[in-house]
C-alpha cells in the first residue's frame, strides 16, 4: 500500500498507446485510482485520440499528441512523471509479415526512447508491455516466465527484442523497469484484427459463414479489465523490477470452441469457412499459449474477476452497440 501511496502522490503518470485497446483502459482505471495521468497518443492531422475520444474520463486526463519513435516527443513527454506505462506498439502479426522495418522502428526503437528518456529523466517506475507471442509455440504448458523465447513472427522478435532492451538497461544502468507479460486479452475496444472482434463483426452483421484462419491453435484468453488490474498490480510491486510477470488466466481453449461458444452466447448458429489469407505460414503459427500465472499471483494481490463467458457476454454486449465502428466486410491485418 505504501508503494501505492507513493504513486498516486506522484507528479504524473505517463501511459504510451493510451489511445489503444489495453492503453485507454489503463488510463481509465488509473484516474480511478487516483493517479494524475498524462496519456501519450500518436499524432494525426484530425487531432483524433482513439478509444480516449468518447471516454467519461478524458477531461480528467492530460493528453499529448506525439510520436513513439521521436526521441524529442517522449523525453519532453516524460518531463516531472515518476511511473510510466509503456503500451504503445504495433502489434497487428499479419501486418509484421508486411512490414517488418515498421515494427522493429515502433517496438524496438520505440521502447528504446521510453528506456533512454526515463534514464535521462531520472523515471522511478518504468512498466514495458510484452507479449505472450514471444515464447513461440509452448515447449511446455502451462508456460512460466522462464520459458524459452521464440521469435515465430517479425512481430514477436521485434517485442523479444524490446524486452532484453529494457532488461540490459535495468542491468546495465540500475534503470527501474519492469516487464508485464499478457497473454490473450479480449473485451471492449479490441481490434478487429484479433479473432474474437473478427468474430463478433461478423456474426453481428448476419454473416452466416464465419471466414476465420486456423481454429486447431490454443490461446489463454483474459478479459482487459484483469489485463489491466495485473499492469497496476505490476507497477505497485516493489520485487518485480528487472524481471519478467505474466498476466493470464491459466486455461486455454482452442479457436474452434471460441467460436462455438460466442455463437451460442449470441444465440445464432454460424458456419466456419477457411479463409487462407488469415493463415499464418506454417512455421510461423504458434500452436498453444497457457499462461503459468503463479508469480503474479504469489508477488501481488492480483486475481482475475471475470471467467471466459463473463467477459464474453461483457464483450458481445460491447459489440452490438458499438458494431457500426468496425469494417467487418473486410480482413482487417
Amino acid at each position: 500500500m505504501e508503494v501505492l501511496a507513493n504513486l498516486i502522490m506522484s507528479k504524473k503518470v505517463l501511459i504510451t498507446g493510451a489511445g489503444g485497446f489495453i492503453g485507454s483502459h489503463l488510463v481509465e482505471r488509473c484516474v480511478q485510482l487516483g493517479f494524475k495521468v498524462k496519456a501519450f497518443v500518436h499524432y494525426n492531422s484530425a487531432n483524433r485520440w482513439g478509444w480516449l475520444d468518447n471516454s467519461i474520463h478524458k477531461k480528467e486526463v492530460e493528453v499529448v499528441s506525439g510520436d513513439i519513435r521521436d526521441f524529442d516527443s517522449i523525453y519532453n513527454c516524460l518531463k516531472n512523471c515518476d511511473t510510466v506505462f509503456h503500451l504503445a506498439a504495433l502489434t497487428g502479426i499479419p501486418y509484421s509479415y508486411i512490414s517488418p522495418l515498421a515494427y522493429i522502428k515502433t517496438n524496438v526503437e520505440g521502447t528504446y526512447n521510453i528506456l533512454e528518456a526515463s534514464r535521462l529523466r531520472d523515471v522511478k517506475n518504468i512498466v514495458i508491455t510484452s507479449t505472450s507471442e514471444v515464447y513461440g509455440s509452448a515447449v511446455y504448458t502451462p508456460i512460466d516466465e522462464n520459458h524459452r523465447l521464440f521469435g515465430q513472427s517479425p512481430y514477436s522478435a521485434s517485442k523479444i527484442a524490446a524486452d532484453q532492451l529494457a532488461l540490459s538497461y535495468y542491468l546495465s544502468f540500475g534503470l527501474p523497469v519492469k516487464i508485464a507479460r499478457p497473454f490473450n486479452s479480449y473485451g471492449p475496444r479490441q481490434s478487429a484484427r484479433s479473432i474474437i472482434p473478427a468474430v463478433l463483426t461478423q456474426i453481428l452483421s448476419g454473416a452466416k459463414k464465419i471466414r476465420v484462419g486456423n481454429l486447431n491453435t490454443a490461446r489463454d484468453f483474459t478479459y482487459v479489465s484483469d489485463t489491466v488490474e495485473g499492469i497496476v498490480e505490476i507497477s505497485k510491486s516493489s520485487q518485480l523490477f528487472g524481471e519478467v510477470t505474466n498476466i493470464g488466466s491459466n486455461s486455454s481453449l482452442k479457436m474452434v470452441d471460441l467460436v462455438k461458444l460466442l455463437s451460442d452466447l449470441i444465440g445464432i448458429k454460424v458456419k466456419t469457412v477457411a479463409d487462407p489469407s488469415r493463415i499464418r505460414p506454417d512455421k510461423s503459427e504458434v500452436e498453444n499459449l497457457l499462461c503459468n500465472n503463479s508469480k503474479l499471483i504469489r508477488h501481488t494481490s492480483w486475481k482475475p474477476k471475470l471467467n471466459l463467458e463473463e467477459g464474453l457476454t461483457e464483450t458481445i454486449k460491447w459489440f452490438k452497440e458499438n458494431h457500426h465502428l468496425y469494417k467487418d466486410e473486410i480482413y482487417n491485418i
